[in-house]
């Protein structure tokens, strides 16, 4: 006797179903948990609170569209971004440093308040006939044998609206544009401690189009060279050049900062400033950026001037009260044994690059000799 068995169908999941497992699916957190520790442990709150989806989302995810058609999610159709517009902005170290405001003025384009971007008197458009609608064009180009290349590009013919307008029916302010240039005042303020190359963004204030979000205008700020003071950060640098009597016996100067105050510069009593040194000065460097009552430190480099020769006289003078030599470790015959040499003044810099410049002409020439105009020995192939 056969036996037969009977299968019970399974009920066909709900849409509140559907949802929650596209829910638990498109969620990494959830979905993990779920693995883990199954259902139950969903249900028990173990995925956390997070608002529910979009149960439209699923069709969108799957079909491209609402179930409703459309061809978009239920959320609207996302309106294409306008490109920023970015422009340099020179300041000087001082506008910086005090914080500044400039006024520019700028044209732009805005939708024609006549026709209210529609770009005709009636508000109607036909389908540009080149592109079918589209606004792109595509391009074919054979490179050879079974290859081609396909490119895509705006239609020329309107402009990549994908609408075209009766000439009779052009809006009269704009002309069939859509948009009229409008020129616009902007006031940029240069904050305290700016730095070169920072972005000052006005939101929405680049050329209108529509249906479209309009961009932003970007200043960058390029700052111009300050022929006394160097940036580095908040900091301050300063190149000044001292005497040899300047540097043994003590200095002062005055240095005009940024903000016009005369700071006065001295050494302390007794010191000897050695060449190449540097010293500081704090809360004197840039102000920092929105904190502009916290500054950095301006740095002095110290350079000395030594003289160029000195007369007996004063070398007598200076031994007198310099630090004595150190004595000579060698006798009169070992130095009747050596050979008198001459010294002689040299930029280095420039006999470096004599030397090379020397060493490129060698070498170029042997190549000449050896391998640029000699016979080449091949081996026969037997």
């Amino acid at each position: 006797m056969s036996k037969i068995t009977v299968e019970t169908p399974l009920p066909h999941p709900t849409f509140k179903e559907l949802a929650h497992a596209y829910e638990v699916l498109s969620d990494p957190e959830k979905r993990e948990i779920y693995d883990q520790y199954g259902e139950d442990a969903l249900k028990e709150g173990m995925g956390g609170g997070g608002g529910m989806h979009d149960p439209f989302d699923i069709f969108s995810s799957f079909f491209g569209g609402s179930p409703f058609g459309g061809g978009g999610s239920s959320r609207g159709r996302r309106q294409r971004r306008g490109e920023d517009v970015v422009h340099p902005l020179k300041v000087t170290l001082e506008d910086l440093y005090l914080g500044t405001t400039k006024k520019l003025s700028l044209s732009r384009n805005v939708i024609c308040s006549k026709c209210s971007g529609k770009g005709s008197k009636s508000g109607a458009s036909m389908k540009c006939s080149g592109c079918q609608g589209s606004g792109m064009k595509v391009t074919i180009r054979q490179l050879g044998p079974g290859m081609i290349q396909q490119m895509q590009h705006p239609c020329n013919e309107c402009k990549g609206t994908g609408e075209t307008i009766n000439d009779r029916d052009r809006c009269p302010q704009c002309k069939g544009e859509k948009v009229v240039q409008e020129k616009k005042v902007l006031e940029v303020h240069v904050e305290k401690g700016m730095q070169n190359g920072q972005k000052i963004t006005f939101p929405g204030e680049a050329d209108e189009a529509p249906d479209t979000v309009t961009g932003d205008i970007v200043f960058v700020l390029q700052q111009k060279e300050h022929p006394k003071f160097k940036r580095k950060g908040e900091d301050l640098f300063v190149e000044h050049t001292l005497s040899l009597t300047e540097a043994l016996c003590g200095f002062q100067f005055i240095l005009s900062h940024l903000d016009g105050r005369q700071l006065l510069i001295k050494s302390q009593p007794g010191e000897v400033v050695k060449p190449d040194s540097y010293k500081a000065i704090n809360d004197e460097g840039m102000p920092m950026y929105q904190r502009s009552f916290m500054k950095g430190k301006l740095y002095i480099h110290f350079n000395v001037d030594f003289p160029d020769s000195l007369t007996p006289d004063q070398v007598d003078a200076l031994a007198k009260i310099l630090p004595p030599k150190p004595q000579s470790q060698l006798t009169d015959m070992e130095l009747d044994e050596c050979e008198e040499t001459t010294l002689h003044d040299v930029n280095i810099e420039e006999e470096m690059r004599r030397k090379q410049t020397q060493h490129q002409e060698a070498y170029d020439e042997d190549e000449d000799m050896h391998g640029g105009g000699g016979q080449r020995v091949q081996c026969a192939q037997q």
